[in-house]
């Protein structure tokens, strides 16, 4: 036993002076040499299936104040068979505190509704729309643009943070001057059954909508 104790230096050392070891291996570190940390939101898949977290914002508020948008042409849209989704780097998601999988009940699967009590007012948003079109360079009839939460108020999205927030555009052939209408939002509703019906859950349906809503139902295999 005397000769184990003095012979574990010697192999440290060894492994980190001739193996190229790194002291973040022996710490505890992320390879990247920086603690891991949870940030207590959701979990959610980006580009190549890499997992990331789903920040948390605000929740919601007795008075909402217009929030600051990316710059002007900064964000640009991506197309899945024609549909319009979401620039991730501008428009990643945002998850409420105020929902969480244990007061699903009183909160998203209440009945009587939750959102129209939490949604900022039309004041609010119509200015918000207004700059971040300009962010998605997106220049047709506003009227027919949904300013559209990414993760919906029903599935616990964050009521006004700009990273949940997108001007989405008109759904192909669809006719113009008859207001918006986007495929968007009944795979939404179809989550959210699904949810308040323990088929999938919360953090489920949120990582399946921010990545990638055209696929969100087929992938938790609710199509």
């Amino acid at each position: 036993m005397p000769s184990t104790r003095r012979a574990m230096p010697i192999v440290v050392l060894s492994c980190l002076l001739l193996a190229g070891c790194k002291t973040g291996s022996l710490s505890g570190l992320s390879p990247s040499g920086s603690a891991s940390a949870s940030t207590g939101g959701s979990s959610a898949s980006g580009a190549g299936g890499a997992s990331r977290a789903i920040a948390a914002g605000a929740g919601p508020q007795k008075k909402y104040t217009v929030q600051q948008q990316p710059a002007a042409g900064s964000c640009h849209y991506r197309y899945e068979k024609g549909e319009p989704l979401e620039d991730p780097a501008c428009t990643p998601g945002a998850i409420s505190p105020a929902v969480t999988q244990a007061n699903l009940k009183t909160t998203i699967c209440r009945k009587g509704g939750y959102t129209s009590g939490i949604r900022p007012s039309a004041y609010i948003t119509g200015k918000e729309k207004k700059l971040n079109a300009a962010s998605y360079g997106y220049t047709g009839p506003m009227s027919e643009a949904e300013y559209d939460h990414l993760i919906s108020l029903q599935l616990g999205g964050d009521p006004n943070d700009p990273r949940n927030l997108w001007v989405e555009p008109e759904d192909p052939g669809h006719k113009t001057s008859q207001g918006i209408n986007n495929k968007k939002d009944p795979v939404e509703t179809k989550l959210h059954t699904a949810v308040c019906a323990g088929k999938v859950t919360l953090a489920q349906a949120q990582h399946a909508i921010v990545t990638d809503w055209t696929t969100a139902l087929t992938t938790l295999g609710l199509s």
